[in-house]
Parts: structure tokens; sequence; C-alpha cells
């Protein structure tokens, strides 16, 4: 009887190294930045009536911040790219049904041609 353990061969993929404690930090700083400049897009929408452009500059911030999050944080970046594309699948699923959801409130208006 052989005391011989399988062993897996060595992975051909090379990962970068994950992000140390000081580049967390960092991209925290950057997410609170991130989110001031949303809160006083807030303010200031409440003052110029910026109106869609202030919701269009709100949802790419927003969208910035959630692929920092994605990408950083729950590590997507190093995953295998079928998982990343079922992600952004799920992604574009998640905004079309959002969208759809808008349109139907008469948040935004769909124009006939």
């Amino acid at each position: 009887m052989s005391t011989d353990h399988p062993t897996h061969p060595p992975s051909d993929e090379h990962h970068p190294p994950h992000p140390t404690p000081s580049q967390y930090w960092k991209i925290a700083v950057l997410l609170a930045v991130l989110t001031a400049i949303e809160v006083a897009l807030y303010y200031i929408d409440r003052q110029l009536e910026l109106g869609m452009i202030n919701s269009l500059a709100l949802l790419v911030l927003a969208f910035l911040k959630f692929v920092i999050v994605v990408g950083w944080y729950m590590h997507l970046r190093y995953e295998k790219s079928t998982l990343n594309r079922l992600f952004v699948s799920g992604f574009i699923l998640a905004g079309s049904l959002y969208l759809v959801v808008l349109v139907a409130l008469g948040v935004v208006a769909v124009r006939g041609g």
C-alpha cells in the first residue's frame, strides 16, 4: 500500500499579486472621494437643476464604484474569463431591467420616430 498522496500539477496560470493593505486603503479613499462627488452633485443639482446631466454623472460614478469594488475587493480581476463573462452578462441583464422599470415609471421618456 502506497502512502503517496496524489499531487496536483502546478498551475500554468500566473496570477498577479493580490492588493496589499496600503492598496486597499488607497482604494477605500478613492471610493470615499467618488462618494463625496456624488453627494456634491446631489446638492448642486438641487440648486442648479441640471436634470439629465446630473443623472448621467451619478450613473457613471456609480458604475465606476461598482467596477472598483468588484475588481478589487471581490477579486474578480483574478478570476477566469468565464466567470467575468457571467458577471458582465448579469450586470447587463440587471441594467436592462433597470432601464425597463425607469421607462415604465415614466422617468425616462422613449420617443418614437
